[in-house]
């Protein structure tokens, strides 16, 4: 195995790395954060919501105002609003984790994916949260993290009272631990008396927007499943790689298939986000046969069904008809444009980002910017995001959403904005053969551009 490549832009610049040694995050009173002990947690409170949230003033709140999954910016597919609209009249929600279609569907889209497995191994849920937090349930012990990680993660293990830590990703990527680090932080957690006994992991990766490297990834699971953790890989992201053709990407599963769980949420490319649905695939094993039945024994009790009309709508979406084909290569082509040229913009200002791979997001590091930005009053990402959010118009939350230090000024932020502000000009771009060239998005480019510019 290999350590990591230096510090990269997303690595805790104070202390380099630390092992897995994270620093937990509280919150006092008047919503802002400090750190404390060695536990990682993601920040209860933060700045303000995205759209429809407190104001610059009011209270930043608990989870409930945390970051959405960034915006496409698409209209929905209208093959995909027809099903649900045929299936509107139903009357009756789906069974707990899911009937047999859309189990059918989902067996079949991971089948194609070369997951092979049967229908049984399925379990659905009304969004990815409630999924995770039923498998995270039915897991014993300690839950272990990437710094970053989606908003999301955090949350589920902490509202089960399970510790969770925190372990640094490796220079050229997020989403997928160190090994070194990642056996440093079970060593030291087990010292300490914990029971380590959980993995989460994203090969393509929200925050970073990253995809991480095959080598990468099978060290990180040969490790993990070396101490005797159970992976679940959350694979949400994996059909928004910008450049399929150059980018491999390998799911753990593939390497690890009696030890891998893999979730996703199928608004990352497939259904739009205000239909929730997720779905999850379990190991050919039977202890993973005990997991699926406990996972739906969660969700019963949860109430977590996924409503009739989006369940048709989301098997359809998962058997992959060429309507919905064409519109994830279409998405997935407008969106390396998009990002390419944001990032662009985050270099040229002087800042720092890893080059994006998948998703609609990229995540900067205004670090270097650090003294433009005190001058402005921002002197820690809670502070940058209220800045950069009131500054482009749309939510821009900072890296203490993720898991990174509240004193690095890094920051989420997203494209969907930038492909236009009517549903007229989203659809325009999508179909555009050179969409930077669209002057609704050019000009948004500009204004994305000239807010970064000015911190300098």
């Amino acid at each position: 195995m290999r350590g990591s490549e230096g510090i990269g832009p997303h690595e805790d610049r104070a202390g380099g790395h630390d092992g897995g040694e994270g620093r937990a995050v509280e919150h006092d009173g008047g919503g802002r954060a400090r750190a404390h002990g060695d536990r990682a947690a993601v920040p209860e409170s933060g700045a303000d919501s995205p759209v429809g949230g407190p104001g610059p003033h009011e209270d930043h709140g608990p989870v409930r105002y945390g970051p959405l999954a960034p915006d496409p910016g698409l209209p929905v597919l209208p093959e995909l609003a027809a099903v649900l609209a045929a299936a509107s009249g139903g009357t009756r929600p789906e069974p707990p984790g899911g009937g047999p279609a859309l189990r059918e569907a989902a067996r079949g889209y991971w089948d194609r994916r070369g997951l092979h497995g049967t229908a049984e191994g399925i379990a659905a849920a009304p969004g990815a949260q409630p999924l995770l937090l039923a498998l995270i349930g039915v897991h014993g012990g300690d839950v272990l993290m990437p710094r970053p990680c989606p908003a999301a993660w955090m949350p589920q293990a902490r509202l089960l009272g399970r510790p969770a830590y925190h372990v640094p990703t490796p220079a050229e990527c997020g989403g997928v631990p160190d090994p070194y680090a990642l056996l440093e932080t079970v060593r030291r957690v087990r010292a300490e008396g914990g029971r380590p006994k959980l993995l989460l992991l994203s090969v393509a990766d929200d925050p970073t927007a990253t995809v991480a490297p095959p080598e990468l990834v099978r060290e990180a699971c040969e490790a993990a499943i070396g101490e005797g953790l159970h992976i679940v890989s959350d694979e949400t992201w994996r059909d928004t790689v910008h450049r399929p053709r150059d980018t491999v990407l390998l799911s753990p599963a593939e390497m690890c298939p009696d030890d891998v769980t893999v979730l996703a949420d199928l608004s990352g490319a497939l259904t739009p986000a205000p239909w929730p649905v997720a779905v999850a695939r379990f190991p050919d094993t039977p202890r993973a046969a005990v997991r699926h039945a406990r996972t739906l024994d969660v969700l019963t009790a949860l109430g977590a069904l996924v409503a009739g009309p989006v369940a048709h709508a989301a098997a359809h979406a998962l058997d992959e008809p060429e309507a919905v084909r064409d519109r994830i290569r279409r998405a997935a082509t407008l969106q390396a444009q998009i990002a390419s040229a944001a990032h662009r913009a985050v270099l040229g200002a002087g800042a720092l980002a890893r080059p994006p791979q998948a998703g609609r997001h990229l995540y900067a590091d205004l670090g270097p910017l650090r003294s433009g930005l005190a001058e402005r009053g921002v002197t820690d990402s809670m502070e940058l995001e209220e800045y950069l959010s009131d500054r482009l118009g749309a939510p821009a939350p900072g890296g203490h959403r993720f898991g990174d230090e509240l004193g690095a000024l890094r920051v989420r932020l997203d494209t969907g904005p930038l492909l236009g502000t009517t549903a007229r000009q989203r659809a325009e771009a999508l179909t555009a053969g050179r969409p930077l060239e669209l002057p609704h998005v050019a000009q948004a480019l500009d204004r994305f551009a000239a807010v970064l510019g000015a911190l300098r």
